[in-house]
């Protein structure tokens, strides 16, 4: 979990998230940009109750509104779902598929808040080296995902082609291995063809 301190390092948030950053933030006030990295293949159904309440507490406590509120309305979203323009001032997104932003009602609680403060650890990262590094990382993931799916399909290919050759007449009905009928000697009481069948069966 991690937090913009003011809205310059909100921009940066903003532009170097990670595909797996999800988003809080209170609905239609002003706040802290709080966001919770989900490990790779993780969907917003998959944010534990806990973990979800701590964000949206965070938020509301660092929201100069919000935070004298009873309660408010956090929404949640993936970060690869925020849309910013041109137009927009710093700290402010829309969406691309608002239909993909949830929201919950979070109350006042300064048991979570005090126990996330006393965890918070002050950072400046390079975010747009990490953001960097984790594209070339899904990159080779995307590569290695196709090698290995290259891999399998030669693979079946092999074991087909095996068995049409295994089951083909191809490789028995050769001219090596057939005997034309002039090669026997033709007797009166059919003792060739009798001596040929013997031999085969």
């Amino acid at each position: 979990m991690y937090m913009g301190k003011h809205k310059e390092e909100n921009e940066g948030l903003i532009k170097y998230g990670l595909p797996e950053d999800c988003w809080f933030h209170v609905d239609d006030l002003s706040s802290a940009h709080v966001y919770l990295r989900l490990q790779p293949g993780e969907a917003l159904d998959d944010i534990p109750t806990d973990a979800l309440l701590d964000c949206a507490t965070l938020v509301k406590a660092n929201s100069i509104v919000g935070c004298k509120k009873t309660s408010v309305y956090i929404v949640y979203t993936r970060w690869k779902n925020l849309k910013k323009t041109n137009d927009m001032v710093d700290g402010q997104v829309g969406f691309h598929r608002p239909e993909n932003v949830r929201r919950i009602q979070v109350e006042k609680n300064n048991f979570i808040v005090n126990a996330l403060n006393k965890t918070k650890v002050e950072k400046f990262p390079d975010l747009a080296a990490l953001q960097q590094d984790r594209i070339r990382e899904m990159q080779q993931e995307k590569k290695q995902h196709r090698r290995e799916e290259e891999k399998a399909k030669k693979a079946l290919d092999l074991e087909a082609k095996r068995a049409k050759e295994e089951f083909s007449y191809d490789r028995i009905m050769t001219s090596d291995n057939m005997t034309r009928n002039s090669e026997f000697e033709a007797t009166a009481d059919s003792t060739a063809a009798e001596e040929y069948e013997d031999d085969f069966f």
